[in-house]
């Protein structure tokens, strides 16, 4: 992998893990939990995250060989 591709590998990572983060924490909060609690829930929900989706979506690639 280029440096490049590498970099836009690790920016779709970051992205899913952030909108894991916060999904898990708005949706424990409407629910009820105290911020501990949606802390931890946000937290699940990045261990949860679909790394093969963030693999297999490829908005940026460059055009394969």
């Amino acid at each position: 992998m280029s440096r490049e591709t590498d970099r836009r590998l690790a920016e779709r990572v970051r992205s899913a893990c952030i909108e894991a983060a916060l999904a898990g924490y708005e949706n424990a909060s409407i629910s009820g939990l105290c911020h501990e609690g949606a802390w931890e829930a946000a937290i699940s929900a990045i261990r949860m995250a679909d790394l093969d989706e963030v693999l297999t979506s490829r908005p940026n690639a460059p055009d394969q060989p």
